[in-house]
């Protein structure tokens, strides 16, 4: 009996000590971690295909299989999370996303990299809802748990404006492989102290982990995610179409299963609390409009204006910069003013930048798209802290881990719906442009298409491609951002009347 308790009494030792702020240093280091992966692979892909010679599929695979296999995942290690023990899933999966990243680095062919890049989605996916879920149960004062949940947030943005910087750094001194070792010492680091620092917990009466639940979910979520990337890549086809339907089926048993089970992997019922799927759908409508302008935007950054990796990432640190700064005081805001007057707020300041952006052409200077990026990280920063707050305050802290993979499963679908809805805008306007006689098929696929054909033209016709191409894609993209701009303020709308009402909590819990 004694054994069983400890978890428990560590917990309360550690939150009544100021431990408990090192403790989330280490799980900071685990989003740190997971957000530069998750950014820094686009910049090694054109020397990836120099040395493993991939086919275009195996590429495709390569830069997507990591985020499908995370996305099929995170429901199902949250869960496991709460049932063995989230510093354990945390420290176990640390420790070979480790191990799996220096597979990923010395891969000598396409296909064992992407049977690395799976594994490492395995391991990822352990990370985002164990952390969330440690500091729901690390933190039992609401304001102090507010504060956390910034800084976590925070890092997460950090990260993803590092991972550009971090490999456009490695790539200029170093081989394609240094941008999976980057994850060695940051490992390290997170299990030597996290052994020492974090406390365990778990659900004290979780019931069994419930493997059709879990292989339901895989499918469902990599069947959906697949066929929407498909979809905006390659267009409709059977193939496409039979993944969608098979992803949805499969969902659409998950979804039974939990409402049949005793001890379900997620539990349906926290959907019925307005505040939680209020703050899910603000997630999912946030990434949704976001994702697909960002990942255009760095090919407009490097292939329109002509900066190169490293300027690019430097580029698009006002984002994070203002994610950072406004995650931080993200709690205090929500408590003096109201949860979704915050939220709103930030989604509605977010579509205003996209409306913006519809204005740039070839020549926009820095200033008005650093401002932009700057609006975009604040309400980014605002509306992501205020409502993983309200997620994980709308569950009992047992079920934190289920209830934070589910924040990050929305995640995961709206940046695949974002890329897909948003990118079959910009590819569908770029696709039509009209070059000069002599313009090979291949130009019309993609910008960086074009510009690597071009090598090879008269400098005649290839000025003139590439300026229509250009031209194009410019067009193209200033259409999505007003797309996403439309979502994002719409978002704000529908953020105003679910959460009404909604408060962060005040009393401390135990």
């Amino acid at each position: 009996m004694t054994s069983t308790l400890r978890p428990a009494e560590t917990t309360e030792a550690v939150t009544r000590r100021r431990g408990r702020w090192l403790a989330l240093s280490v799980l900071v280091l685990a989003v740190l971690l997971v957000a530069v992966d998750a950014t820094v692979l686009g910049l090694a892909t054109p020397y990836i295909s120099e040395d493993l010679e991939p086919s275009g599929t195996q590429l495709l695979w390569i830069g997507d299989v990591y985020s499908f296999v995370i996305a099929g995942l995170l429901v199902s290690m949250g869960s496991l999370g709460d049932r063995i023990g989230r510093k354990r899933i945390l420290l176990v999966g640390a420790t070979a996303f480790g191990a799996l990243s220096v597979l990923n680095a010395y891969a000598t062919s396409p296909e064992m990299l992407i049977a690395a890049r799976a594994l490492l989605g395995v391991a990822g996916a352990t990370l985002m809802p164990a952390t969330l879920a440690l500091i729901r149960n690390l933190f039992h004062d609401p304001r102090e748990r507010s504060l956390a949940i910034g800084i976590w947030g925070a890092t997460a943005s950090a990260g993803t404006a590092v991972g550009p910087i971090a490999g456009g750094f490695l790539l200029e001194h170093f081989w394609w492989g240094s941008v999976f070792l980057i994850n060695l010492p940051v490992m390290v680091v997170l299990v030597l102290v996290g052994v020492r620092l974090l406390p365990e917990s778990r659900d004290p009466a979780p019931g069994p982990w419930d493997l059709p639940s879990v292989l339901l979910s895989l499918l469902g979520m990599v069947g959906v995610v697949y066929a929407v990337k498909e979809a905006a890549a390659h267009g409709f086809t059977w193939l496409t179409l039979g993944a969608g339907l098979a992803g949805a089926g499969a969902l659409y048993g998950f979804v039974r299963r939990q409402l049949t089970l005793p001890a379900p992997l997620l539990d349906m019922r926290l959907f019925r609390h307005r505040g939680f799927s209020g703050a899910v759908l603000a997630d999912l409508l946030t990434i949704l409009g976001l994702s697909g302008l960002v990942f255009f935007l760095s090919q407009f950054l490097q292939l329109v204006q002509g900066r190169g990796p490293l300027e690019a990432g430097l580029a698009e640190l006002p984002a994070a910069i203002g994610a950072v700064v406004a995650g931080l005081v993200a709690g205090r805001a929500a408590r003096r003013f109201s949860v979704r007057a915050v939220v709103s707020a930030g989604l509605a300041a977010i579509g205003v930048a996209l409306a913006v952006l519809t204005v740039v052409d070839r020549s926009t200077g820095y200033p008005l798209l650093g401002a932009a990026l700057l609006v975009v990280g604040v309400g980014a920063g605002f509306s992501f802290t205020v409502t993983s707050d309200v997620i994980l305050s709308s569950v009992p802290k047992e079920r934190a881990g289920a209830a934070s993979a589910v924040s990050e499963t929305a995640y995961e679908l709206g940046a695949a719906l974002g890329i897909a809805v948003l990118g079959s805008i910009v590819t569908g306007v770029y696709r039509g442009f009209t070059g000069p006689a002599g313009t090979p098929a291949e130009a019309h696929e993609s910008l960086g298409g074009a510009v690597e054909a071009a090598a090879d033209l008269p400098a005649r016709t290839s000025e003139a491609m590439l300026d229509a191409a250009r031209t194009a894609f410019v067009d193209g993209l200033a259409l999505a951002a007003g797309a996403g701009a439309a979502v994002l303020l719409a978002a704000a709308v529908a953020a105003w009347f679910l959460l009404r009402g909604q408060r962060l909590d005040d009393s401390a819990s135990r």
